[in-house]
């Protein structure tokens, strides 16, 4: 009977991790769990140390771009991780390509897993994650057909894009500074090796754009976050009742641990307001948290109307989670750090030093204004003409400046 209940417990735990984190991770979670059984070192690599033997950065391959067509569409081959409902990172991809393929540009996306699945397990979520998207889904260890360029859009996909042997000049998607998401050692040189196999960058925000070429010599333009104004919108009249915190425990750059200090400590200097967490589930944290784990961007746009902060932490470049909460009125309380400064370049943004007392400090303050409605309502015109068609229009302008050089 023991035995019984605990099979029965273990399947309710994989369907709660399947419905809330997709196959994908919960995959990858199961082979974490049986490699740490196995010992130390048997952990899979987040990339194939086949394709960085391949990589011979000291030879590069010759660049080939195919002749442009004269009707000027183009072809784009990217290559990405499988994508899963809720990625930022792959948002702001497919939204890049979404806006290609309306101008009447082909696009590609080559999956890189490393976990051995293909792409034809992972198409089902893109297509339901990301309906705008018409382009085929391909495994890129099936090689690419060539095209004019070729994105790689994570540091593990730049070494395939480095090694296959297609046609198209290279460009590198950067929306972090990714040598950063691991301790100094060989992770953290395998991810900054990729900055030195002379793509030219595209980044989120203009701080990535100045770290790359300063530091590895990388050619790069930047691109402005947008909002969706349309979605995430002030609704005037709705009653607010607490403060939000973008939860993610499983990605350290997001600062957990030091966000939950933080919401504790305001939580009992103010017991008469909600603490409302989304993004991973975390479990129960007090009697005035609320647990609401992955959610729609509808269900979102919703909650941030109630809440008057919201607690956005990025210890490496900032997420889209701040601009989204100034345009529902949602004033973003950020760690203090140049690189949140320049990315998000607005002044309703409320900045603090990144302890507990110093962010739940900054999380009070706000709601105790007298004005929050005249705040709020600044905070969201901020923010309303910032459409994520500007960043696709950058896109455009850098491959026609760098296909025709």
């Amino acid at each position: 009977m023991r035995g019984y209940q605990s099979i029965r417990r273990r399947g309710h735990q994989l369907r709660r991790v399947l419905g809330e984190e997709g196959a994908r991770h919960a995959g990858a979670r199961l082979l974490l769990a049986a490699a740490k059984r196995l010992g130390p070192g048997a952990e899979p690599a987040p990339v194939r140390m086949a394709d960085v033997r391949a990589a011979d950065l000291g030879s590069p391959p010759a660049e080939v771009i195919p002749v442009l067509p004269a009707d000027g569409r183009l072809t784009v081959n990217w290559v990405t991780t499988p994508p899963s409902h809720g990625s930022g990172g792959h948002t702001t991809m497919f939204r890049l390509i979404e806006h290609l393929e309306a101008a009447g540009h082909t696009c590609r996306v080559y999956l890189y897993d490393t976990y051995g699945s293909r792409a034809a397990d992972h198409e089902p979520t893109v297509r339901s994650a990301f309906p705008g998207f018409s382009g085929p889904v391909r495994d890129v260890r099936d090689g690419m057909a060539d095209a004019h360029a070729v994105f790689a859009t994570a540091w593990m996909t730049a070494y395939p894009v480095f090694t296959d042997p297609c046609a198209g000049k290279r460009f590198y998607l950067v929306q972090d500074y990714e040598p950063w998401f691991f301790p100094v050692g060989g992770l953290s040189a395998l991810a900054e090796n990729t900055y030195k196999m002379g793509f030219h960058g595209f980044t989120a925000g203009r701080f990535l754009a100045g770290k790359l070429t300063a530091e590895h010599g990388m050619p790069a333009d930047s691109f402005d976050f947008g909002c969706d104004a349309e979605l995430y919108r002030l609704k005037p009249g709705t009653p607010r009742d607490g403060v939000i915190f973008y939860a993610r425990p499983h990605a350290s750059r997001r600062a957990f641990e030091m966000g939950r200090l933080a919401l504790e400590l305001f939580s009992e200097r103010h017991p008469d307001l909600w603490v409302h967490l989304y993004g991973e589930k975390v479990g129960d944290l007090g009697p005035r948290f609320v647990d609401h784990g992955l959610l729609t961007p509808a269900k979102l746009a919703d909650l941030y109307n109630r809440c008057f902060a919201g607690l956005s932490l990025s210890m490496t470049n900032v997420s889209l989670v701040p601009h989204e909460m100034l345009a529902a009125g949602c004033v973003p309380v950020v760690n203090e750090a140049i690189h949140n400064r320049v990315v998000l370049d607005n002044p309703h943004v409320r900045y603090a030093d990144p302890t507990p007392h110093g962010l739940a400090d900054a999380l009070g303050e706000v709601v105790a204004r007298p004005d929050f409605d005249a705040v709020a309502a600044a905070a969201s015109a901020s923010v309303s003409d910032r459409p994520w068609s500007a960043a696709g229009h950058e896109l455009e302008k850098l491959l026609r400046r760098e296909l025709r050089a």
